[in-house]
């Protein structure tokens, strides 16, 4: 199944959407121009920012973590789905949600974050523990654990807090890590056309644990994300190497998060 739909999946670009929103792009895989042509018509990815991004899936508009204001998204159609991963400033902002939702929007997020969110939001949330599911515009959202591993750090994520997401519509799987290490349910997933992997100390792991759980459940595509720690920008291009070198066909794509 990865191959045939690898045509869709391998080159996405920042540029392209019906807003022509520019963002700057360090995409560091050569994608051909009939692919690119090809994937812009189904699904765009534009980085915000660290754990920021605008998805357009098909004529879906997708918000994940959205922080820092509504002018970041001035370019680009307001959200119909809203995913929120954490409690923390870096993914979940209330002035942000309040300025860039309508009501029309469905915000997707576990109960800690909805918890801190007034009650003006209530119609809108859709709360999800960890293994629930919902659907909505024909996108299932899977919740998928997010938490850490070391015994040093287990408290900046603690297990059944936070969400990951995969989602899935079409026969296409994609997931989001939000904050974690490399845990056994991430490596346990199938079947994942793309991967947000984030990538930080000490707040989630290291490139290298993060590009070993990569190999083992070897998604078509993989985008670092999230990668600026306390000492500044994690090295992605050591994790690139890793996973080319791991001879699993997997395409990593870099694209550049901290531009604004």
């Amino acid at each position: 199944m990865k191959k045939l739909i690898l045509g869709l999946f391998t080159a996405l670009s920042l540029v392209g959407c019906k807003n022509n929103a520019k963002e700057a792009d360090v995409d560091t895989t050569a994608d051909t121009t009939a692919a690119v042509a090809k994937s812009e018509k189904d699904f765009q990815i534009h980085p915000i920012g660290h754990a920021t991004m605008v998805l357009q899936w098909g004529d879906t508009t997708i918000y994940v973590d959205p922080v820092g204001g509504a002018e970041r998204f001035a370019n680009f159609d307001s959200p119909d789905l809203i995913l929120v991963t954490d409690i923390h400033g870096d993914h979940l902002n209330a002035e942000t949600l309040a300025a860039v939702s309508t009501d029309k929007s469905k915000i997707v997020l576990p109960q800690a974050c909805a918890d801190r969110l007034g009650a003006d939001f209530t119609a809108q949330l859709d709360v999800l523990a960890n293994g629930e599911t919902k659907t909505r515009y024909d996108i299932a959202i899977t919740a998928i654990p997010m938490y850490n591993l070391r015994e040093e750090d287990k408290d900046k994520h603690v297990k059944g807090r936070g969400n990951g997401y995969v989602l899935e519509s079409d026969g296409k799987r994609l997931y989001i890590s939000g904050d974690t290490e490399d845990i056994p349910e991430m490596r346990a997933l199938e079947n994942i056309d793309i991967a947000f992997v984030c990538m930080n100390l000490p707040y989630t792991m290291t490139v290298e644990s993060a590009a070993d759980a990569v190999l083992e459940f070897a998604p078509t595509t993989v985008y670092p994300y999230h990668y600026r720690g306390a000492n500044g920008l994690s090295d992605v291009a050591k994790f690139k190497a890793i996973v080319d070198a791991g001879g699993k066909e997997i395409s990593v794509i870099q694209k550049d998060w901290y531009a604004q």
